[in-house]
């Protein structure tokens, strides 16, 4: 899980945290990443470079840690929100199947998520990603009210129809930026479920 903060911050509690207990009560081992933030004082972190290579690393290390930690290799995802979707959006589509030649044996490991979640994701151009085929499923939410246009998830969805990649994508008429995962009886409020509906399909949540 990769928490939003217009990689200033970290909303660590209401995009990590909470979100991590919500997953872990359904049966999913959740991780939340520290990544760089590029906008931090006095560092030259870049978001393509060295946020990317911070998920990377944290995919590669849960699937080396598969067996002690219970966890399936081949269902591990990625999930951004906001900021942090535009760091799941660059994991997702710049990937490799390890690097057999490293001395370190957690580098020998796929960094290729098997799925994306992308939560009003603040990613760049469509251009600027890599989509294929390969590219992992993915599902969206986006409120058409939010300061980041829907356009943004909208136009990765298309990219990805195109090239045959699974998506589902979910745009609400009212909930803003930043809403993570609280409870509440506003629409938005139920993505959650959705999303759980969707790992259902997929075949991601044990029966």
């Amino acid at each position: 899980i990769c928490p939003g903060g217009g990689h200033r911050f970290l909303a660590i509690q209401h995009e990590g945290y909470d979100v991590a207990k919500w997953l872990n009560e359904r049966g999913v081992a959740a991780f939340v990443l520290k990544y760089r933030l590029a906008q931090t004082p006095n560092y030259k972190y870049k978001v393509e470079i060295h946020s990317l290579q911070d998920a990377q690393r944290a995919i590669r290390l849960i699937r080396s840690k598969s067996k002690e930690w219970n966890i399936d290799p081949k269902r591990v995802g990625i999930m951004g929100f906001s900021a942090g979707g535009a760091v799941t959006a660059l994991a997702a589509t710049n990937y490799d199947s390890g690097k057999t030649d490293s001395s370190d044996a957690v580098e020998h490991q796929s960094s290729r998520p098997d799925f994306m979640v992308l939560i009003y994701p603040g990613i760049r151009p469509v251009n600027d990603l890599t989509v294929t085929k390969d590219t992992p499923p993915a599902f969206f939410v986006h409120a058409d009210d939010d300061r980041l246009s829907a356009e943004r998830s909208t136009s990765l969805y298309l990219a990805l129809k195109k090239a045959g990649v699974p998506c589902e994508v979910h745009i609400y008429s009212r909930g803003g930026h930043g809403f993570g995962i609280r409870k509440g009886d506003a629409p938005v409020s139920h993505w959650p479920e959705r999303m759980e509906e969707w790992m259902s399909d997929r075949g991601l949540l044990k029966k």
